[in-house]
C-alpha cells in the first residue's frame, strides 16, 4: 500500500488532560444546583404567605373559633341544634302545637346561655358542661321528628296548606265581587226619598209645572249652536245635579251653558221639579224621558229587540243557564237599559244640534270645559282620552278576538279609550253613518261572543278609526275604585269616578268622597228631610 507524504498526512489531535474535564463538570453542577435552589425558595414563598392569609380572611368573615373548626366541636353542635329547633319552633305553632313550641324555645335559651357564657369568659365549651344541654335538646329534636316535622312532611303539609288558602281566597273574592255588585246597585234610602219627595212636589204644585212650561216656551237657547251644549241620560237626581252644579260654578261663561238631561218615565216628574226649583248660576237645563221618543222602538233599536228574546231574558234576569262562569257585573240588567245605549244616539236626540260634550252622572268638573268646543276632531267623530298607558286598556282586552269577524277588522293593540266625557261632531257623526255602525256590530253580538256586556266594547268597534285623542288632563278615570295621583286630579278637568265605589254610596272610596260631596248643598230643607249628609 503507498503512503502518503508527510504534507498530506492528518494532523495529530491534542487531547486534554481528564482533570480539566472533571472540573468542568463539577462547576456545571454545582450552577445547576444553584439555580434549582433558587426556583424552589420562589415557590414556596406564596404557599407560606397563603395559608395565614385565608385564615385571616376567613376569620373577618365569620365568627369562628379554632374549636369551633375541631370535628369534636360541641359548640358547632350546640349551635346547629339551636338553628334546626328554630324552624321546628315555627313548625309547632303552625301546628298549633303550642306546648312543644315553649318547650323547644326554653330549651333554645338554655342553649344560647351556655354558649354566652363560654363567649364572656373566652374559654372553649367543655364536653361536660354542654352534655346535658345537648343531650336535652337532641330528645326534643327527636320528638320533633316522630311528629312528622322533618321537611318533606311538612313541604308537603304547606302544600296542601296553600292550595286550602287559594280556595278559600277564590270563594271571598268572588262573594266579594257579588256583595260589592249588589252595594253599588242599591238606591239609598236618602235618594229614593228624594226622588219620592220631589215628584210628590211636582204633582201636588201646578204653579212649578206652570213655571217649567214657561222656561221650556221661552228657552231658545236650546237649538242654538253658539251655546256650550252637554248632555246626560240619567235616573240619579243627586249625581246629575252634581255634574251640572260643577259646571256652573267652574264656568267662565254659565249663561252660555246648555245641559240636556235625558231620564225614564219614574223619576221624570222628580228631575223636572228639581232642576225648576233650583238655579245654576243661568245654565239652562232641559229635561226629557226617552219613552218620548218615538223613533226608540225595537224595530230599529238592536237592544230593544234584544230584550224581547227569552234567552236573553233568562240570561240576565234569572242566572241560572250559566253554571256561574260569568261574573255577575257582566249580568247586570242595568247594561241593557236604554239610558246607557243612548249615547249611541245622540244626533237622533239632538237633531238641531252640530257638537255636543258627553258626561256621565258619576263626573265632577273641575276646570272650565268651554275649551273642549274648540278643538279640532281633524274630521274624527269622537274626542276623548286614551286610557292604553297600560296594557290591560287595549282592544284585546275588551273584545273576543278568538272570533273571526273581531280579529279581521281590528288591531288587538289599538288603544282604548273612555266613555264619561266625550266630545261628539254631531256633522260627522250624521255623514258617517256611525249610528248604523253600532247596529252592525250590536245585531251581529246576539250570542254575546264579540263580546260580553257594556257600553265600552261596541263603543270602541263603533268608534274605531274615528276617534281623536284628547289631553288626558281633560278626563281622569279611577276615583270609583283605586288609587289616582293627587297631581293628576289636582290638573284634571273632569274627575271621573268610574268603578262600584260610587261617592254617594256607603262604599265611596272615603278620600275622593269631598271632591264630589262639595257641589251637594245639604242645607237645602229637602236634603234635610231625606237625611242627606
Amino acid at each position: 500500500m503507498r503512503r502518503r507524504g508527510l504534507d498530506f498526512r492528518r494532523p495529530v489531535r491534542k487531547r486534554f488532560p481528564n482533570v480539566v474535564w472533571w472540573t468542568v463538570c463539577g462547576i456545571l453542577v454545582l450552577v445547576l444546583i444553584v439555580v434549582l435552589s433558587r426556583e424552589g425558595q420562589i415557590e414556596s414563598k406564596p404557599t407560606i404567605s397563603r395559608k395565614p392569609y385565608r385564615r385571616d380572611r376567613i376569620m373577618e368573615g365569620v365568627t369562628v373559633t379554632d374549636e369551633m373548626l375541631s370535628s369534636n366541636s360541641v359548640t358547632r353542635q350546640l349551635t346547629d341544634q339551636i338553628s334546626l329547633a328554630k324552624a321546628f319552633v315555627v313548625i309547632a305553632k303552625e301546628s298549633n302545637n303550642l306546648q312543644f313550641a315553649w318547650e323547644l324555645s326554653a330549651q333554645i335559651r338554655n342553649s344560647q346561655a351556655l354558649l354566652s357564657n363560654a363567649a364572656t369568659r373566652r374559654t372553649p365549651l367543655t364536653v361536660g358542661e354542654s352534655e346535658t344541654a345537648i343531650r336535652d335538646m337532641a330528645l326534643l329534636l327527636y320528638q320533633a321528628q316522630q311528629l312528622h316535622y322533618d321537611s318533606v312532611t311538612m313541604l308537603m303539609r304547606l302544600r296542601a296548606k296553600i292550595q286550602t288558602l287559594e280556595e278559600q281566597m277564590s270563594s271571598a273574592n268572588e262573594k266579594s265581587s257579588k256583595y260589592g255588585q249588589i252595594a253599588a246597585e242599591e238606591v239609598p234610602k236618602s235618594l229614593y226619598c228624594l226622588g219620592v219627595r220631589l215628584t210628590t212636589e211636582w204633582l201636588g204644585n201646578p204653579n212649578l209645572q206652570k213655571k217649567h212650561r214657561e222656561r221650556k216656551q221661552m228657552d231658545a237657547k236650546l237649538k242654538d249652536n253658539s251655546m256650550y251644549h252637554f248632555c246626560i241620560f240619567s235616573d240619579n237626581i243627586l249625581a246629575s245635579s252634581v255634574v251640572v252644579n260643577s259646571t256652573a260654578l267652574n264656568s267662565k261663561n254659565p249663561d252660555k251653558i246648555v245641559f240636556h238631561l235625558v231620564t225614564d218615565e219614574i223619576n221624570y216628574a222628580a228631575m223636572k221639579a228639581w232642576f225648576t226649583v233650583n238655579s245654576f248660576r243661568g245654565v239652562t237645563v232641559e229635561v226629557q224621558k226617552f219613552e218620548d221618543f218615538k223613533w226608540l222602538n225595537a224595530s230599529y233599536v238592536p237592544v230593544l229587540k234584544q230584550l224581547q228574546d227569552s234567552e236573553t231574558q233568562s240570561y240576565y234576569f234569572s242566572g241560572h243557564n250559566d253554571d256561574g262562569r260569568t261574573p255577575i257585573k257582566f249580568r247586570n240588567p242595568k247594561y241593557l237599559s236604554m239610558l246607557n245605549h243612548l249615547r249611541f244616539y245622540i244626533p237622533e236626540v239632538y237633531p238641531a244640534l252640530k257638537k255636543v260634550v258627553f258626561l256621565d252622572d258619576d263626573i265632577v268638573v273641575q276646570k272650565d270645559l268651554s275649551g273642549l268646543f274648540s278643538i279640532d276632531l281633524n274630521g274624527n267623530v269622537n274626542g276623548a282620552v286614551e286610557t292604553c298607558m297600560e296594557t290591560f286598556h287595549r282592544y284585546h282586552k275588551y273584545l273576543n278576538y278568538s272570533h273571526p269577524l273581531i280579529r279581521a277588522h281590528f288591531d288587538p293593540d289599538a288603544c282604548g279609550w273612555a266613555f264619561g266625557m266625550n266630545v261628539f261632531d254631531l256633522v260627522e257623526w250624521r255623514k258617517r253613518n256611525v249610528t248604523g255602525i253600532y247596529h252592525y256590530w250590536q245585531e251581529r253580538n246576539v250570542d254575546r261572543t264579540l263580546w260580553k256586556l257594556g257600553t265600552l266594547p261596541p263603543g270602541l268597534l263603533t268608534f274605531y278609526g274615528l276617534t281623536e285623542a284628547l289631553d288626558p288632563s281633560w278626563h281622569v278615570l279611577g276615583l270609583g275604585y283605586t288609587n289616582v295621583d293627587p297631581q293628576l286630579i289636582e290638573k284634571g278637568a273632569v274627575l271621573h269616578f268610574n268603578g262600584n265605589s260610587k261617592p254617594w254610596l256607603k262604599i265611596g272610596i272615603e278620600k275622593y268622597k269631598p271632591l264630589w260631596e262639595k257641589y251637594v248643598d245639604y242645607s237645602h230643607p229637602l236634603l234635610q228631610q231625606c237625611n242627606f249628609h
